[in-house]
C-alpha cells in the first residue's frame, strides 16, 4: 500500500510493521476539528497574501468545512496508509476539490502543523478542565454550606487529633481544586502561542502573515523561533504537570470517602449510583468509583514521566519520537475529566452520617489541646508546662476509661490544683470548635465567611 502523498521521492509501498509502528491515525484522528480549523486559517492568510487565489480559497475552505461534517458524523473512512489526521484530511480534500487541494500545503509543513493542532487540542482540554474543576469546587462548596457546623474529628497521622468542622474539611479540597485551576490558567498563557508558519523547521520564503493565522485561531502570538515552535511540547508536559497534582488532590478526597464510607467509621455513605456491590456478599456497598479515581492518579503522572522520557534526549527539531507525545496526553486528560465529574456526581450525591462524626469527635482526648490552651491563658503556665500536665491528664483519663469532660473537678485538681470549674467550658468538642476563630480556623462563624467569599469569587 503506496502512500501517494510522499511524491516521487519513494517508488515501493511500507511493509506492514512499518505501516503499522509509523501509522498514529487510530489516536490523532481526534484531531480533526483542529486541525480543519488551522486549515482553514491557513488557507485564508494564503489568499489574503496573494499566494494562493480566493478562488481556490474559497474551494478549499467549503470542501473542508463539508469534511468536518462528515467527521463529526462519524461518516469519514480513515486511510492507514495515509499514517495521520493531516494527510487523511488532505487526501480526501484533494479527491474533492481537485487540484486547489494541492496548493493548501504551501508554506507549511507537517510538523508545524501538528504543533499548532495540539496546542489547539491541549488548550480546549484545558478550558473544559477548568470548567469542570469550578463545577467540583461548587459542589464541595454547597455541602461546606450545608455542614458548616457539623462537627467531626480532624485527624494527623490518621489519628483523632482535634475537632473540626466537615465544612472546613471540605473547603480545605475547594482551596488545593483553586490552585490546580490557576495552574492551568496559568499553562494556558504558555500553550497560546502559535507555531503555525514555521513550515519544517526555519520558516519559509513565502509572504506569509503570522500574525493573521494567530489572530484567527484565538493564540495570543505567533511563535519568536521557528525552530522552537515545532520541537515544544512543554506545554503538554507543562499541562500533565498540573493534571498529576489535580489528579492527586482527587485522590487524597477518594480515599478520604473511601475511608469513610466503611462501617468501622460510618462517617459517610455513597448513593447507589457510585457504589457497586459483591457477586457473592450480598451485604456489600463498594465505593468503586472513588477507589477508581483515587488508581488515576498512576495513569496521568505515568504519561507525565513517558512524554518526558521521550522528550529528553531529542536533538532539535522534530524527530518521529514525537509522534509518541499524543496517545498518553490524551489518556491523562481524558482520565482527568472523568475523575472530575466522577467525583463532582459523588460529592452531590453523598451522605453524611453527622451523629457518627461528632461522637468519633470526642473520642481519643481531641480537646487535650484546649485543656493545655487553657492552662496558658488562665494559669499564666508555659505552654510546655500545660503540656506536660494535661499529658499526665490524659494518662489518667485513660486509665478512669473516661473522657476528658467526664473527670471530676476533683480528680483534674489532683493533677493540677489551680485547675477550677470553668475548665469545663473549653473540654466539649461544640466549644473547641467554637473557639478555633483565628484566620483560618476552623469555628463555624469562619466557615461561614470562607463559604461567603468563596461563593463570590467562584460566580464571579
Amino acid at each position: 500500500m503506496s502512500n501517494k502523498m510522499w511524491g516521487g521521492r519513494f517508488a515501493a509501498g511500507p511493509d506492514a510493521i512499518m505501516e503499522e509502528i509509523n501509522a498514529s491515525i487510530g489516536y490523532d484522528k481526534r484531531f480533526f476539528r483542529q486541525d480543519i480549523a488551522g486549515s482553514i486559517a491557513h488557507a485564508n492568510m494564503l489568499a489574503k497574501t496573494g499566494i494562493i487565489s480566493k478562488a481556490d480559497r474559497d474551494a478549499i475552505v467549503a470542501g473542508l468545512t463539508e469534511l468536518r461534517e462528515e467527521l463529526e458524523q462519524n461518516r469519514f473512512k480513515f486511510s492507514r496508509a495515509l499514517e495521520d489526521i493531516h494527510m487523511n484530511i488532505e487526501s480526501a480534500l484533494r479527491d474533492r476539490i481537485g487540484e486547489a487541494a494541492a496548493r493548501l500545503h504551501t508554506a507549511r509543513s507537517r510538523n508545524d502543523q501538528v504543533a499548532t493542532d495540539f496546542r489547539l487540542y491541549v488548550r480546549d482540554s484545558v478550558d473544559h478542565l477548568m470548567e469542570q474543576i469550578t463545577q467540583l469546587q461548587t459542589a464541595l462548596l454547597q455541602r461546606a454550606e450545608n455542614e458548616h457546623d457539623t462537627i467531626m474529628p480532624g485527624f494527623t497521622h490518621l489519628q483523632s487529633a482535634q475537632p473540626v468542622t466537615l465544612g472546613h474539611h471540605l473547603l480545605a479540597y475547594v482551596e488545593m481544586l483553586s490552585r490546580d485551576y490557576h495552574r492551568f490558567k496559568d499553562a494556558r498563557k504558555r500553550i497560546n502561542v502559535c507555531p503555525l508558519g514555521a513550515a519544517a523547521l526555519a520558516g519559509t520564503g513565502f509572504p506569509i502573515d503570522r500574525d493573521m493565522t494567530a489572530r484567527e485561531l484565538g493564540f495570543d502570538r505567533p511563535a519568536s523561533n521557528s525552530l522552537d515552535a515545532v520541537s515544544d511540547r512543554d506545554f503538554v508536559l507543562e499541562t500533565m504537570g498540573a493534571a498529576s497534582i489535580c489528579a492527586m488532590h482527587l485522590s487524597r478526597l477518594a480515599e478520604e470517602l473511601v475511608i469513610w464510607s466503611t462501617p468501622q467509621f460510618g462517617f459517610a455513605t455513597l448513593s447507589d449510583g457510585f457504589s457497586t456491590g459483591s457477586s457473592i456478599m450480598p451485604q456489600k456497598r463498594n465505593p468503586d468509583a472513588a477507589e477508581l479515581i483515587r488508581a488515576k492518579i498512576g495513569r496521568i503522572f505515568g504519561a507525565q514521566v513517558a512524554m518526558t522520557m521521550v522528550m529528553k534526549g531529542l536533538p532539535l527539531t522534530y524527530s518521529k519520537d514525537m509522534q509518541e507525545d499524543k496517545e498518553g496526553a490524551f489518556d491523562a486528560l481524558d482520565s482527568l475529566s472523568l475523575s472530575l465529574a466522577a467525583m463532582t456526581g459523588m460529592m452531590q450525591d453523598l451522605s453524611f452520617n453527622r451523629a457518627a462524626m461528632r461522637a468519633a469527635a470526642g473520642s481519643g482526648f481531641s480537646t487535650a489541646t484546649d485543656l493545655a490552651d487553657w492552662l496558658v491563658r488562665t494559669l499564666k503556665m508555659p505552654f510546655r508546662n500545660a503540656h506536660h500536665v494535661t499529658g499526665e491528664i490524659v494518662a489518667l483519663a485513660e486509665r478512669q476509661g473516661v473522657a476528658l469532660n467526664e473527670l471530676s473537678l476533683e480528680q483534674l485538681q489532683s493533677v493540677e490544683p489551680g485547675i477550677t470549674e470553668d475548665v469545663f467550658n473549653v473540654l466539649s468538642v461544640e466549644n473547641s470548635v467554637a473557639s478555633r476563630t483565628s484566620f483560618g480556623g476552623t469555628a463555624p462563624e469562619n466557615v461561614r465567611a470562607q463559604i461567603a467569599r468563596w461563593r463570590n469569587l467562584l460566580e464571579s
